[in-house]
């Protein structure tokens, strides 16, 4: 993706102290971002920054606990937390609510747009079908308040979109605490950190896309059970701010 390549490009110059301090004097705002290695959207929205003049280094150390350090509320959480001229960005803010962010400097702790709303920048590749659903940028207080600081892909009409088709959605059958199944594919097992990666379809309970990332287990015995290629139903919650895989059962 031409995205990715961007970013593999501007991490590498960002490694060789000369361009660095070029890029210094440039002007450009830096953008200092925490995610998680193979957390392809965060990837992307590093990309749509870097196309709208940012300079951005990268952590691939997870977002949780910058999120905490930084003060962003959990509620207010997505898959990637960033900071920029003394302020902290979470989730797939687009590039010119930062700028604007940046000329007005309101009195706030920062920008977020909670989740991982589709047609977002980094959440608007080919895979989603031109599919643009409705989000706020939401400015964020200290006090963990927050108001609509910019909104996009609001319908005219009143109403939410429809849903593809015009019909309604079948029931999702649920697990026994009542959180509705997705279906994924084992790529990567990490024992050491309690997790795995998954290439899942829609989770309905998070509002989250299709995508391939890193979850929590909340029983570490699943990690002995389950192997990388393997079809697996599973649900899914946010625990401590983190995704966590609750239940899980292998695919017939």
């Amino acid at each position: 993706m031409q995205r990715r390549t961007l970013l593999t490009t501007a991490l590498t110059v960002l490694a060789s102290p000369w361009p660095v301090a070029a890029l210094a004097q440039s002007g450009q705002p830096q953008v200092l971002v925490w995610k998680d290695p193979n957390c392809g959207c965060c990837n992307d929205w590093i990309a749509h920054l870097q196309e709208h003049g940012f300079t951005v280094r990268a952590y691939d150390t997870g977002n949780l606990a910058a999120r905490r350090r930084l003060g962003m509320p959990e509620a207010l959480g997505s898959c990637h937390t960033a900071q920029v001229g003394g302020y902290v960005i979470e989730g797939h803010v687009p590039a010119a609510d930062i700028h604007r962010l940046l000329q007005e400097r309101p009195q706030a702790l920062g920008l977020s747009v909670p989740r991982m709303p589709i047609g977002s920048p980094g959440m608007d590749g080919p895979e989603y079908g031109g599919r643009k659903d409705p989000y706020d940028v939401l400015l964020v207080q200290r006090d963990g308040s927050s108001r609509v600081f910019a909104s996009y892909h609001q319908p005219t009409g009143g109403d939410r979109p429809a849903q593809a088709g015009g019909t309604p959605a079948a029931p999702t059958p649920t697990d026994s605490q009542g959180r509705p199944w997705a279906e994924a594919e084992v790529r990567r097992i990490d024992t050491r950190g309690n997790r795995l990666s998954l290439r899942h379809g829609p989770i309905p309970n998070l509002d989250m896309p299709p995508m391939t990332m890193f979850f929590q287990v909340s029983d570490p015995a699943m990690l002995e059970r389950v192997r990388v290629g393997e079809r697996i139903r599973f649900s899914a919650d946010r625990v401590n701010g983190q995704y966590t895989v609750m239940e899980w059962q292998p695919m017939q």
